[in-house]
């Protein structure tokens, strides 16, 4: 098993920028396609991003694109959401995934490991 926990989310005004980590133990997170979801309050839990296992390849949300980059640091066993240009939209509580599957995915469903989320709020 593998054990997320994220860090790094705060109160910004709109416009503003937050880099989030997750840190991993148990288990090395390059065997894993690793993604970042939220939630917003009385909301499904929605994609935001994923990454590759070596980061090749990314996958944003619509509503991110162009704002929000996924990367990953397999040594460090890290992988972050550097968010530009936050808008009180972006406001939730965000949550770091693994994925063992093969290719990148965007659905809840599929992610098997979850941490326990950071709050991101950005006020306008």
């Amino acid at each position: 098993q593998v054990q997320l926990v994220e860090s790094g989310g705060g109160l910004v005004q709109a416009g503003g920028s937050l880099r989030l980590s997750c840190v991993a133990s148990g288990r090395t997170i390059s065997m894993y396609i690793m993604g970042w979801f939220r939630q917003a309050p009385g909301k499904e839990r929605e994609f935001v991003a994923a990454v590759s296992r070596r980061g090749s390849s990314t996958t944003y949300a619509d509503s991110v694109k162009g704002r929000f980059t996924i990367s990953r640091d397999n040594a460090k066993n890290t992988v972050y959401l550097q968010m530009y240009s936050l808008e009180p939209g972006d406001t939730a509580v965000y949550y770091c995934a693994a994925d063992s599957g093969a290719l990148v995915r965007t659905s809840v469903d599929e992610y098997e490991y979850w941490g326990q989320g950071t709050q991101v709020t950005a006020s306008s």
